[in-house]
C-alpha cells in the first residue's frame, strides 16, 4: 500500500481513541493531521462502514469508536483501508512474447501474498488502545 490511507486512518482512531468520551468532529480531526476535512470525511466513511466509528449529525454531532479501543485491532485497520498490496501493484500490460514477461504476475502474486500475509501477521495482536498507550 504505497499511500497514506492506513496512516490517516490510524492517525483518526488514536484521536478518537484518546478522546474517548467526546465526539469529535471532522474538521477537529484534519487539523490535527493537517489535511482537509474531505480526506478525513472519506476516511470517517470507510471506518464507520468497517464497524470501527460511529458519528452522529448536527450541532454536538461528530464521530466516535464503535467500540472499545482494546476490541480494535491494527490489522483490522488496515483490512479496512487497504487498497492495494503492499508491494504495489503488477504490471498489467507486460509482453507476452517475452520469456519473463508473460509468466512475471504469476509469479509475483505468490511473493506478494507472501508480504501481505507477514503485514496482517505483525499488526494481528496489536491492539489500538496498546498505540494509543505509546502517547502517554
Amino acid at each position: 500500500m504505497n499511500n497514506t490511507r492506513f496512516a490517516t486512518a490510524l492517525h483518526i482512531l488514536t484521536l478518537l481513541a484518546h478522546g474517548e468520551e467526546e465526539w469529535m468532529s471532522s474538521d477537529w480531526i484534519a487539523g490535527s493531521i493537517n489535511v482537509n476535512p474531505v480526506v478525513v470525511r472519506k476516511e470517517l466513511a470507510v471506518l464507520i462502514q468497517a464497524g470501527l466509528v460511529i458519528s452522529k449529525k448536527g450541532k454536538e454531532g461528530g464521530s466516535a469508536l464503535a467500540k472499545s479501543s482494546s476490541d480494535i485491532t491494527l490489522d483490522q485497520i488496515y483490512l479496512a483501508v487497504k487498497n492495494s498490496d503492499v508491494l504495489g501493484k503488477r504490471n498489467t500490460h507486460t509482453n507476452p512474447k517475452c520469456p519473463i514477461g508473460k509468466d512475471i504476475n504469476s509469479k509475483l502474486d505468490g511473493l506478494f501474498a507472501t508480504v501481505d500475509h507477514s503485514v496482517l501477521n505483525e499488526l494481528k495482536g496489536k491492539t489500538l488502545s496498546s498505540f494509543v498507550e505509546e502517547f502517554h
